[in-house]
């Protein structure tokens, strides 16, 4: 398993123009019309949305960024009610209306969250340790400065795959003794001189590191294993479901997720306990990556993958967390983990 790291444009915020990534293959797979309704469960920019909306579609619009819904109320006050923008964590959709035609998700941190540096997510621009969407809870700050290093450790290797946690993570230990670490600067100046930068080195040392506290001060994985359940249960049958991932973490467990509902035994098929089940979901392709005009014009649309299924009309099977192999990581108790 290898995580797709980037450019430090990608990973941690240069300054990006916001281009929805894969619209056109998005759009292919929700083929959205006139009276549907659509879940977008990443507001974000709105780019998603603005081009649903145009199909004639009404659409929910999701986002746990308060910034993101209130910069997206001029388009919800021109679309005639065809916009419903909402604040809350996309794991929640489905308390957000009964039943939808489409759900998509664009999954990971919007451009306009890394070049605003008082958000914390990049160290490009100097600004204080945050990387919380919600601007709520516990921040990377108080992660950095709280926990123990081996669970630093544990956060830095899965989620970042840093094949220096161990050595970073005793270097924030004893860093912190002295001043806690408050700004982006200093932990990404505090990491590039212990672990160093060799000429040929594409990606800034603090990279991964970033990425993995980004990912876990906001649950992302979890988020996103619980947004999936609950789209299994709003979509119609027919209904259309397209998650875009950046990175093969999540990838993974969008494929797990679509694979597991489309196949119709339980257990080894070669054991005789296996037994036959109602697949939820039709798989609707493989993994779609951008074409090179694309990638030119938006470098974030490098790592991105667009996966797609359609919805069956065999009931929920139920949060069975246990098809993704999600590790228990320290400090927060969350569903999913174990």
């Amino acid at each position: 398993m290898t995580v797709d790291h980037g450019d430090d444009v990608n990973a941690v915020g240069g300054s990006v123009r916001h281009i929805p990534v894969l619209l056109g293959e998005v759009l292919e797979a929700l083929a959205p019309a006139e009276g549907d309704i659509v879940i977008d469960g990443t507001f974000g920019a709105g780019g998603y949305t603005k081009a649903i909306l145009a199909t004639g579609a009404s659409v929910i619009a999701i986002d746990r960024d308060p910034d993101a819904i209130a910069a997206g109320r001029d388009l919800e006050a021109q679309s005639g009610g065809r916009l419903k923008l909402v604040q809350a964590p996309f794991s929640t959709l489905d308390d957000k209306v009964e039943s939808a035609d489409g759900v998509v998700l664009d999954i990971g941190v919007s451009s306009m969250q890394l070049d605003q540096a008082e958000r914390g997510f990049s160290f490009r621009s100097d600004g204080p340790l945050d990387m919380r969407m919600a601007q709520a809870g516990l921040s990377a700050a108080d992660v950095v400065n709280s926990f123990k290093p081996g669970d630093l450790a544990r956060i830095f290797g899965f989620l970042g795959e840093e094949r220096h946690a161990g050595r970073i993570a005793r270097m924030i230990e004893a860093r912190r003794e002295k001043r806690p670490f408050e700004r982006t600067l200093e932990l990404a100046d505090a990491i590039e001189t212990h672990i160093g930068r060799a000429p040929k080195d594409k990606i800034h040392p603090a990279t991964r590191v970033f990425q993995a506290l980004r990912i876990f001060v906001n649950d992302e994985l979890g988020e996103l294993t619980r947004a999936l359940f609950a789209a299994e249960r709003v979509l119609k049958p027919g209904g259309r479901l397209a998650v875009v991932t950046f990175h093969s973490l999540e990838d993974r467990i969008v494929k797990r997720f679509i694979a597991d509902r489309a196949d119709t035994m339980t257990g080894s098929r070669h054991m005789p306990e296996a037994q036959a089940r109602t697949a939820t979901f039709r798989k609707a392709g493989g993994g779609v990556t951008a074409g090179d005009a694309e990638v030119a014009a938006n470098p974030r649309a490098r790592s991105a993958r667009l996966r797609a299924a359609i919805r069956t009309e065999a009931p929920a099977r139920g949060d069975d967390f246990s098809i993704f192999g999600l590790p228990r990581l320290p400090g927060i108790d969350r569903p999913g983990e174990r």
